[in-house]
């Protein structure tokens, strides 16, 4: 076997902490939760809040995909990392005792200057880029065509996710930062891009995707066949649906869920209690996955008897993550796995899905291309059907004049790395630029629009991934292993209501208690910590080989090295960092001392710290 050699340098280092690098904006999550385990709630709140304007709501609504990246899963299941960020803010946050305090605390201003930057959405990527504008000195304006700042995260989550206090609480605390809020205003009809360009040094276009695909199939457009964002858009802001008993969902995704599952609680407030079956409190997943699911739920509290969800995927190939179907199932909803609509009935009104057996969703190459078996058609007799099948922006006001490309799939053009479409000083992020997606991934857009306009009109150099200048220094979390037996805990279960309570409660999802949240933050393994060699101590005695209870230490070869050379017999320590615990034993054995921890301070929010001394690039694979 032959070892592919790496430079140890910070790209190396950054990788080896999964959690941080999975994060679109690179939250330092394995500090925050070792500062929960020692006990540490502040500097736990401020290391979550300093990259993120919305940390409250990411504790409860957030994908979570340093959960997926989480390196304890090695061992079982990854940490809880979402709900311990919500223990952080309840205990610090801007729901807790200090209001907004600590909150502010996590960003510091720079010197006011007089350039002023229109934003067009206040939705998370919008408000995450006036946040960061603000934080830079600049005089942000944010329009909204709707009455109420959110965008989706108040139109497309329900309150029994997420509570509107906190919403509106993390939203007044940008506006204090000196953001202009401009409600009911809509681009093209009360305002154009073009007099925006006018009036201000940049314009960032954080619009979203708030039109339906539609479905082109016999009976799409009879009456009570709905549209998953209309439906949802409509119950949350109080309009009253008919449903009907049975419903029918089509679609495998979730962000329209998220959307369902908003309009579902809006109704439920107002429905008598015996229609209402319950609600839930979920992470906020992929914006083409929630739709599905959460329109489901939202049928069954509206007073259904019968929900079915039709999906072209099996349950390994849905989109919709799976505590999603989970708690789906819980609340009494069908599930039918490889079904793909042919058309919907109807005699004035829908009266059934027909459907067809689906052989294959995506082609070899991975591309979605379902096809279906003929002759298997099966009728789901219903009232109501909802379609999920997907978002795309409403570029309607676009006037082709401005010079703004678009894309096949009907969002913006952008670069990626700056988010400056085709007209200069127009920027766009979001699901306007790349589709639906998760609430964390609008929310970094939003702070890479404000880095790439804020070298645009100062003239410096700053890294787009990297908050502003001003921003306070990430605390320096001291860290041990609180409990002994930390690599054999077991996961907490969140807390949540049980299915027959859910009925008239602000929010199903509870949270951890103190106790809990220490327990399962003393299960992570500190990634950050990294084991440093001193190779002019080392005397390859191969103790830590074999004590190392993951086999990540080997010696081997020189020859097994790719590109080192070598004058004559010789042999290299080899550590592989991935299923690497960091239980410290090797520390422990070594009789030269030539092993120790170190801790690297990954990119992001922390303080760029020297490297303790470390081995060569020939010391690691």
């Amino acid at each position: 076997m032959t070892f592919q050699m790496v430079a140890a340098d910070g790209g190396w280092f950054d990788a080896n902490v999964p959690c941080t690098r999975a994060c679109p904006v690179l939250t330092n999550a394995g500090r925050y939760v070792s500062a929960i385990a020692a006990g540490n709630d502040l500097d736990a709140y401020i290391t979550a809040r300093m990259p993120n304007p919305f940390p409250s709501i990411c504790g409860r609504v957030c994908a979570a995909p340093c959960e997926l990246a989480c390196r304890r899963q090695v061992l079982d299941e990854p940490i809880a990392i979402r709900a311990l960020k919500r223990f952080a803010s309840e205990s610090c946050g801007i729901e807790s005792a200090s209001d907004a305090e600590h909150w502010r605390a996590g960003v510091k201003q720079l010197p006011d200057r007089d350039e002023s930057v229109a934003i067009i959405g206040a939705g998370p990527a919008g408000l995450a880029c006036a946040h960061d504008l603000a934080a830079f000195g600049y005089h942000p304006v944010v329009f909204d065509a709707a009455q109420r700042a959110g965008g989706m995260m108040v139109l497309g989550i329900p309150d029994y996710r997420l509570r509107r206090d906190l919403l509106d609480a993390e939203i007044a605390a940008i506006l204090d930062l000196g953001v202009e809020l401009r409600l009911g205003v809509r681009i093209g009809t009360d305002v154009s891009l073009a007099q925006l360009r006018d009036e201000h040094a940049a314009v960032f276009v954080a619009v979203g995707a708030m039109r339906s695909r539609d479905l082109d199939i016999p009976g799409a457009t009879a009456d009570g066949v709905l549209r998953a964002v209309e439906f949802l858009l409509n119950v949350n802001q109080g309009f009253q649906v008919d449903l009907g008993e049975r419903v029918v969902v089509v679609g495998g995704g979730n962000v329209a869920l998220d959307a369902a599952r908003s309009a579902l609680r809006e109704i439920a407030d107002s429905a008598p209690a015996s229609q209402i079956d319950g609600r839930r409190d979920d992470a906020s997943a992929s914006a083409a996955a929630t739709a599905t699911l959460d329109a489901a739920r939202a049928a069954v509290r509206l007073g259904a008897s019968e929900v079915t969800v039709v999906a072209l995927e099996s349950r390994a190939e849905m989109p919709a993550a799976e505590f999603e179907i989970e708690e789906a199932e819980l609340e009494g909803i069908r599930v039918l796995h490889r079904r793909g609509p042919k058309r919907i009935l109807a005699n004035g009104h829908a009266t059934g899905l027909e459907t067809l057996d689906v052989t294959q969703v995506f082609d070899a190459d991975g591309r979605f291309a379902p096809e279906f078996a003929e002759d298997t058609e099966k009728v789901i007799e219903c009232d109501s059907v909802i379609l999920a099948i997907g978002q795309a922006p409403d570029l309607s006001w676009l006037d082709p004049s401005e010079g703004i490309d678009t894309t096949a799939r009907g969002t913006l053009a952008v670069d990626v790395e700056t988010l400056a479409t085709s007209a200069p000083g127009v920027y766009a992020g979001g699901d306007v630029a790349f589709g639906p997606r998760n609430l964390i991934d609008a929310i970094a857009d939003g702070r890479r629009a404000a880095a790439s306009i804020h070298r645009l009109i100062s003239g410096e150099s700053t890294a787009h991934e990297v908050v502003p200048a001003g921003r306070r220094a990430l605390p320096i979390v001291e860290v041990s292993r609180p409990r002994d037996d930390w690599d054999a805990i077991a996961r907490v279960e969140i807390p949540g209501l049980p299915s027959g309570r859910r009925v008239g409660a602000a929010e199903v999802e509870l949270g951890y208690t103190e106790e809990q949240a220490r327990t399962e933050a003393a299960r992570c393994l500190q990634c950050f910590d990294n084991i440093v060699l001193d190779p002019e101590l080392c005397i390859l005695c191969a103790g830590c080989v074999d004590i190392c209870p993951m086999d990540c230490l080997r010696i081997v070869p020189v020859e097994d090295l790719d590109g080192v050379a070598s004058d004559g017999p010789a042999s290299a320590l080899i550590l592989d960092e991935d299923p690497c615990i960091r239980c410290a034993l090797c520390v422990e054995r070594c009789p030269t001392d030539a092993l120790s921890l170190g801790q690297w301070s990954e990119s992001s929010t922390a303080p760029v710290l020297p490297l303790p001394a470390r081995a060569t690039a020939g010391g690691h694979s």
